[in-house]
């Protein structure tokens, strides 16, 4: 049975951490190894940790350089053979949700599974605000905009072993980066889960301001660039325009 590690960073969410805990308290699969990396929070967000404790494999709480920096630290502390990053903000939506993408890992025999997100209203998650169905993978599909939800995404650790972790040279685009390499660059094997498997809550670090869904963007060229691969023309123009179709859903 392949064990699977969930990666949650946090950073003064004692508001949400705990209906993440839960989300994956939930999960009726065997295998779990479960990991929070806590950016030295002052709210509250410790006593949340210390009050799960008994379902946190491991855990620490200190200062880092951000999401990402956290994230690779998370990836070291795992011992998981499947990565998955759930943030504090974001909560899988069943309790099948890991046994659903571990069925596609062990039928399909592929090195990365993903699957559909939902944006819901922070006050009120039962209220979709976004539906952003991903829809299976094609090669090519990141030259057309495209990219999976991260919050859904889980990877094989060899590949990562294999290909590296998140870039901390990129603040806003990592994740893009991340899978852009993984999955474009190095054609790992992809596998879809046609179900939405997390619902996140807007106003996290990725959504919170135009802002930093600008400087996001801005960033997904030099994306490409550090991986020697060159994006159509059109590429890095259309990928904020293909997002206006999940209000719509």
């Amino acid at each position: 049975m392949q064990k699977v590690s969930i990666i949650t960073v946090c950073y003064n969410n004692a508001d949400t951490l705990e209906s993440t805990i839960l989300s994956v308290q939930l999960q009726n699969y065997p295998s779990i190894e479960y990991i929070i990396v806590d950016g030295a929070s002052t709210d509250g967000t410790l006593a949340v940790i210390d009050k799960h404790k008994d379902i946190i494999s491991r855990s620490v709480s200190k200062k880092d350089e951000g999401i990402y920096d956290a994230i690779n630290k998370g990836i070291k502390m795992a011992s998981g053979d499947i990565i998955g990053v759930l943030h504090a903000d974001d909560f899988y939506v069943s309790s099948e949700i890991i046994s659903k993408v571990v069925n596609v890992f062990e039928k399909s025999g592929v090195d990365c599974v993903y699957g559909d997100l939902q944006y819901v209203d922070r006050a009120n998650p039962e209220k979709v605000t976004r539906h952003w169905v991903a829809g299976q993978y094609r090669e090519g599909l990141f030259r057309k905009g495209w990219m999976p939800p991260h919050p859904t995404f889980f990877i094989k650790k060899e590949c990562i072993n294999k290909y590296g972790d998140y870039n901390l040279t990129l603040h806003q685009a990592s994740d893009y980066e991340f899978m852009l390499r993984m999955i474009h660059k190095h054609r790992i094997k992809v596998g879809y889960v046609p179900d939405v498997l997390v619902k996140m809550r807007i106003g996290g670090a990725s959504n919170k301001s135009i802002f930093n869904r600008i400087k996001n963007n801005l960033e997904d060229r030099k994306a490409w660039k550090i991986n020697n691969i060159k994006p159509s023309f059109f590429t890095l123009f259309i990928k904020p325009i293909s997002k206006i179709g999940q209000f719509f859903k």
